[in-house]
């Protein structure tokens, strides 16, 4: 029998007892999990900076003052190489980002799909994160190979607004729904420490363990504030809210890879370990996430030993991707899939941008 996941019932258990919570979390985990297995995952910008968007949280938005370089997109042979370099350090999945609104029917795609073929070649689970996705254009990916699609809701739908004013929250249910409709796994997950509430935590929760089916994989990233983003006078969340977090995600999705995502950096050894504890079952690993720094492989490795951790085996939760013949995107017959543009503006967006505008024309 399924569960509805109310706001309110996730609420409840984000705020119990810490010792109770975590109990209970680690008792889900090893349910169904090995406990001593982490999946290891690399995460690779493609296509960094540029994005029209104007997420709060982001230094890749090109309406932002931040110190991030402009860089076209990878090619293949550097996809690969760097891949294979991922692989030696013990990763079973990459997964390549690329900073862009929406996925748009064009030889930038068609490369990011030869991308997508060479990966899973490697025998490794290949994951993208390319903005906002059509039922075509998912279609394609998961014919090219494609294991695993991200797409994460940021936040509640109530604090999204506050966040972000370019593109709406519906837009990222309708492309977690058309990654589903391919038979691509779905990640999806949020950002804690942009100012949003405990409810609003509970909330984003409640809408991923309500999904049908629940995503496959869950990151929880700790917001790292970056000079000139709307969001750079946030302060870090202490390690008791990524514990609660984790443990939380863990119970209402008991099936699901909750991964350690952003902000690593600013947590203890001890800090980690209680997340491990408490249901984590993934982290990202490598020097950057995109563009925010983490930590380096060989201390990641060091305190997998210290816990007796081991990295995962490709392909545990599905089978590899069977590769087909893809057309070229010029020849889709989609169409232009309209998404939406919310007329709101929100003010700290709006004075960053103004921020990032002066110190350009100075």
């Amino acid at each position: 029998m399924n569960t509805t996941w109310t706001t309110e019932k996730v609420l409840a258990i984000y705020n119990k007892p810490l010792i109770e919570l975590m109990y209970e979390a680690a008792k889900t985990h090893r349910e169904n999990h090995n406990p001593l297995e982490v999946q290891v995952s690399t995460l690779l910008s493609i296509k960094t900076g540029g994005c029209p968007e104007d997420c709060g949280y982001c230094p890749q938005a090109a309406r932002y003052h931040t110190d991030i370089d402009n860089n076209d997109l990878m090619s293949v042979s550097q996809v690969k190489a760097q891949a294979l370099r991922a692989k030696s350090n013990g990763s079973s999945r990459l997964c390549m980002g690329a900073a862009w609104r929406n996925i748009k029917d064009n030889a930038d795609f068609d490369q990011v799909l030869e991308m997508v073929k060479t990966v899973n070649s490697l025998e490794m689970e290949v994951c993208c994160t390319l903005g906002m996705m059509s039922e075509g254009q998912a279609q394609k990916l998961a014919d090219a190979g494609l294991y695993a699609y991200n797409h994460n809701l940021d936040t509640s739908e109530e604090h999204y607004k506050e966040v972000i004013s370019t593109r709406g929250y519906d837009d990222r249910l309708k492309t977690i729904e058309n990654a589903n409709k391919a038979g691509i796994s779905v990640c999806s997950g949020g950002i804690i420490g942009m100012g949003e509430s405990p409810k609003d935590r509970a909330g984003m929760l409640s809408t991923l363990a309500n999904m049908n089916p629940q995503p496959k994989s869950v990151p929880i990233n700790s917001l790292v504030a970056v000079e000139g983003t709307p969001l750079e006078d946030q302060k870090n969340v202490p390690i008791w809210d990524m514990v609660r977090m984790v443990a939380t995600a863990r119970i209402v999705m008991p099936k699901a890879v909750v991964r350690l995502s952003a902000g690593r950096t600013e947590m203890s050894d001890e800090g980690q370990a209680l997340c491990f504890l408490s249901g984590a079952s993934s982290i990202f690993a490598g020097d950057k996430l995109l563009t925010t720094p983490n930590p380096d492989i060989n201390k990641d490795m060091e305190l997998f030993g210290i816990l007796g951790l081991s990295p995962k085996a490709p392909f545990v939760d599905g089978d590899q991707p069977e590769t087909k013949a893809t057309a070229p995107s010029c020849m889709s017959t989609e169409g232009n899939v309209k998404w939406s543009r919310p007329a709101h503006k929100i003010e700290r967006n709006e004075n960053a941008k103004a921020r990032a505008k002066q110190l350009r024309n100075n």
